[in-house]
């Protein structure tokens, strides 16, 4: 078999009766849309993460365009976050009518850099939405600082981040709202599109409640414009299943990033885990100066790897009329050219990252 980049496989074969029985009770009551398992991983999230809220949603991109739209943002205002990230951050600000703001990131963390963000603030900013990059937090206690003297909500997109923390407090949990995502890929993923909204501010869930449901909490009565952004009852199953098992895999994410890090770390860029950090590492991502060369050397090797990501939002043709130069964000452009993931999962043996760690190393430039 070739190895997996991610696999997703090796973790069901590993779960496969609970998430089969789980599966099973959902077929047998019949209730496929906002069944009893949407109401029950909404409460045992929520206790996780330490707020009041969990809000279950369709996928990560609408947990976070629902949320844009419960803080009332639409056309003619401007939300700050950074121009590395999936295209998803950014879509969600401009199908509300929003314009998307950018702000560099940090070099060694890839997540906002803090310093910049009060210079992008305008009357006409109503958010500020910083991405947790590749399963670490950037630093909130900044960030919420200069929203709280600007009047601003935070919205944290945690897709990559679930389960992370920061000091005392877990991704999902320092911000207004928190946005996840359940794509099969991340650290907490179901067996298709799902994600969630976190929030302790009462009057925030229930309109969120209602914006994923058309608009409505109590049925035929619909106070808000809505979507259909309801999570399935097969994929809240999946994740009960999993549940269970969600910590003892971040433990192990966290000893083979430690393991890379050791290995790799005296002839690549590694991931930097900031102070009072913990992270997940849903990508272990390194920098290498001949990223085409670096694939090609590992694929000979028979071991995948992943580009997150190989263009700037700014750089999409889609948002070329945000009117950005091609050289505005130097930091997250140099990035885009040098980032490399390698595999990282917790079903890796010790073969496999023996493997992953020679390949790399041997795919160095010879002198």
């Amino acid at each position: 078999m070739h190895m997996q980049f991610i696999d997703v496989q090796a973790q069901y074969r590993a779960y496969q009766q609970a998430i089969d029985d789980r599966i099973q009770r959902v077929m047998d009551h019949g209730r496929f849309i906002m069944g009893p398992e949407v109401a029950e991983i909404e409460q045992v999230l929520a206790d996780f993460v330490g707020v009041r809220h969990c809000i279950t949603t369709a996928s990560g991109t609408d947990s976070i365009e629902i949320a844009l739209r419960a803080l009332q943002i639409g056309p003619g205002d401007e939300v700050i976050t950074v121009p590395f990230t999936f295209i998803s951050t950014a879509e969600a600000v401009a199908q509300v009518g929003a314009t998307p703001v950018f702000v560099d990131i940090e070099a060694d963390t890839f997540n906002m850099d803090a310093t910049q963000l009060e210079a992008c603030i305008t009357e006409r900013t109503k958010a500020i939405m910083p991405v947790s990059l590749f399963g670490q937090m950037p630093d909130f206690s900044v960030i919420q600082s200069i929203a709280q003297k600007h009047g601003l909500p935070v919205i944290e997109d945690a897709a990559q981040s679930f389960g992370a923390s920061q000091g005392p407090q877990k991704s999902c949990a320092v911000s207004t709202i928190a946005s996840t995502s359940f794509f099969p890929a991340k650290p907490f993923g179901c067996f298709g599109d799902g994600g969630a909204l976190f929030t302790s501010d009462d009057t925030l869930a229930d309109t969120m409640r209602a914006i994923r449901n058309h608009g409505s909490l109590e049925r035929h009565e619909h106070t808000v414009v809505g979507m259909n952004g309801r999570f399935d009852s097969l994929q809240a199953a999946v994740l009960l299943a999993k549940f269970p098992h969600f910590e003892d895999e971040l433990r192990i994410r966290s000893e083979i990033g430690a393991y890379y890090s050791e290995r790799l770390g005296n002839h690549y860029q590694t991931p930097v885990t900031r102070d009072g950090n913990s992270h997940v590492f849903a990508q272990y991502t390194l920098r290498v100066a001949n990223r085409t060369a670096f694939a090609a050397s590992l694929k000979e090797s028979g071991i995948p790897t992943a580009v997150y990501y190989p263009h700037c939002l700014h750089h999409q043709p889609v948002f070329k009329p945000l009117g950005y130069a091609m050289d505005a964000f130097p930091v997250a452009e140099k990035a885009a050219r040098e980032v490399i993931s390698i595999p990282m999962h917790p079903f890796l043996s010790q073969s496999d990252k023996e493997s992953i760690v020679a390949a790399s190393l041997a795919a160095l430039p010879k002198n």
